[in-house]
């Protein structure tokens, strides 16, 4: 079969993605009104702050804000990840990062099935945060028995996604009516279905253990738990959301509000509770699935993540502030100590900085003048000839994931597993390794950097 006859993989990207909003919206009608939500209050923040449409423009970002950032959803066995990692790398996602939320109280490892080149990201940048329950983290051995038992019973792809995928394996691509047909496929390991595949006593058993571990292990597949629209400004949403009826969270996760937008803040409202029919025919309710939204900031390097990191921690030291406000002002407090400029941020390399000409730089490139040898980025950011614009956080935060989890599961804190990091573990059940997120911030930089440079000269 010819190769320019198969449907690039972005484009099945964006029908996959398309497909599970409108299916998401249809199953939990909430998200849909706070989709409208984020849309009027991304629309109010570009009208306020003009020179953040024109940055958001020039980077490509406007086009791409509209679109469905990414979902979540928690698989149980090593053979469902690995089928998943083949799965999304037919829609050009590959797994980015390895996450241990073990450490936060909740018992699985997860990495972000997202693209990884500009041109995929600038067209759709849906990612899928992809968690592996940990069945080793429970502690009761016959629960544990039965809980792989369980796992080891179902198949949650349907014969047909499999039948498709190993078509595009063999193939190297798959053609628009077969990428229609794939779609359609796959959407359905992602549905909510009402009725559990164990006996109401098993459920609650497995809930007791702890209630995500009931949410992976009882249902034929792990459904979508949330998607999550990117919004401008968060702390407007977190506002808002009670007068269109949505109730949000306590607090937003990740660093608090800042000049120059870091990582990542996340909130979400209050997970749905949805009948269940269990196998033994008795009635009850199940909690997981909910929306979320997000802020999108600047990617740190090494260093400033783990300066990230310590000012994180030490958050987490000081007493629990019962409403967002209060979190927020103590936040702003400790993180003080993070520096709140772009030209800090870059000249203390704690920041990722995209590198392009100015319009000066551009007319001198064009005459053909070379700057001189000697001049560095700083020296040619100095003379007007080039600008650096911070690269935008791709990626996730565990102990914001955690948070996000947790408060939609009912609420209850659990302790740290004694067990946590486990990521060679994590890539056997994978496949492959993960991708490291540095090393594709430092790319994206060196090769800006290395693009302007060649283009004057220097």
């Amino acid at each position: 079969m010819a190769h320019d006859s198969f449907l690039p993989a972005d484009d099945i990207r964006t029908l996959f993605s398309e497909s599970m909003s409108r299916m998401y919206q249809q199953e939990v009608p909430q998200y849909g009104t706070l989709m409208q939500l984020v849309a009027e209050i991304n629309e109010q923040a570009l009208a306020d702050e003009p020179a953040l449409q024109q940055r958001l423009q020039e980077t490509g970002e406007l086009d791409r804000l509209s679109l469905e950032r990414h979902g979540a959803i928690r698989v149980g066995s090593a053979a469902e990840l690995n089928m998943l990692r083949r799965v999304f790398a037919i829609m050009g996602m590959h797994p980015v990062s390895y996450y241990d939320l073990s450490e936060a109280g909740v018992p699985v490892h997860s990495t972000a099935f997202r693209p990884i080149d500009e041109s995929s990201l600038r067209r759709n940048p849906f990612r899928i945060f992809t968690s592996l329950l940990r069945l080793e983290l429970i502690e009761d051995e016959a629960l544990r028995t039965r809980a792989a038992e369980i796992l080891a019973g179902r198949d949650i792809f349907t014969a047909k996604a499999r039948l498709l995928v190993a078509q595009a394996e063999a193939q190297g691509g798959l053609t628009a009516d077969q990428a229609r047909h794939f779609v359609a496929e796959v959407l359905e390991t992602f549905r909510w279905h009402q009725e559990a595949t164990v006996d109401l006593a098993s459920y609650q058993a497995l809930q007791n253990a702890h209630r995500l571990i009931a949410d992976v292990v009882c249902f034929r597949g792990p459904h979508i738990n949330h998607l999550t629209p990117r919004t401008l400004d968060i702390d407007s949403v977190q506002q808002q959301m009670p007068t269109v009826g949505i109730h949000p969270k306590a607090v937003i996760e990740g660093p608090p509000r800042r000049r120059c937008p870091i990582l990542l803040r996340q909130t979400s409202f209050t997970a749905l509770e949805e009948s269940v029919r269990f196998s033994d025919k008795q009635a009850g309710t199940h909690t997981a699935r909910f929306g979320e939204i997000e802020q999108r900031g600047m990617a740190l390097t090494p260093k400033g993540r783990a300066l990230y990191d310590e000012l994180l921690n030490r958050s987490r030291q000081a007493p629990a502030q019962a409403d967002n406000d209060a979190h927020q002002r103590q936040l702003a407090d400790i993180f003080a100590d993070f520096p709140d400029d772009e030209d800090r941020l870059r000249i203390q390399q704690l920041g990722y900085f995209r590198y392009g000409l100015t319009e000066a730089g551009r007319r001198q490139a064009e005459r053909g003048e070379s700057a001189s040898h000697e001049q560095d980025l700083e020296a040619l950011l100095k003379a007007g000839l080039i600008k650096a614009t911070p690269i935008i956080y791709e990626d996730f935060l565990p102990v914001s994931a955690a948070g996000i989890f947790q408060s939609n599961l009912g609420g209850v804190q659990h302790q740290a597993y004694a067990q946590n990091a486990n990521q060679a573990a994590f890539e056997q059940a994978l496949g492959c390794q993960v991708i490291d997120e540095f090393g594709l911030y430092a790319k994206l930089q060196h090769d800006s950097a290395r693009q302007v440079c060649q283009a004057l000269g220097a």
